[in-house]
């Protein structure tokens, strides 16, 4: 099964999402994806990035998000990857819990995992990978 990659890096700042969004869209054209996966990806995959720029690398503008994208037949891929210090994904509060439903923030691992069809982090939490099925 061959799989294609595509990679592009971008340094941590906010506004470097407008790439992201293209890469997506970028992406959405050259594979033929279909608008309800194209949407779970493009929230999903902004979403884990605005986490590495924000959370991983501290808006540090010295440090990059490698962002890549594998596709074959069945999935395509995303791997979004910083160069922070990484967390505890296992620990994170879960966002549907009274306590945590009026907080601003805690949401996007959660809305995440809802989005793709399998999600794995790596390297300590400052690796994540992102598969969506596409058949």
């Amino acid at each position: 099964m061959i799989m294609e990659s595509i990679k592009i890096e971008i340094p941590s700042l906010s506004e470097n999402i407008r790439i992201v969004e293209s890469f997506i869209d970028n992406t959405k054209d050259k594979y033929q994806l279909d608008d309800d996966i194209y949407g779970n990806i493009m929230i999903a995959i902004t979403e884990s990035v605005n986490n590495a720029i924000q959370h991983g690398n501290k808006f540090d503008k010295e440090k990059n998000v490698t962002l890549t994208v594998h596709h074959n037949s069945e999935a395509v891929k995303f791997t979004v990857e910083d160069e922070g210090n990484g967390f505890d994904y296992n620990d994170l509060p879960d966002p549907t819990a009274p306590e945590n439903i009026d907080q601003p923030h805690g949401r996007g691992i959660f809305l995440i995992k809802h989005l793709c069809d399998e999600v794995e982090f790596k390297e300590e939490g400052r690796k994540v990978e992102l598969s969506f099925y596409i058949n």
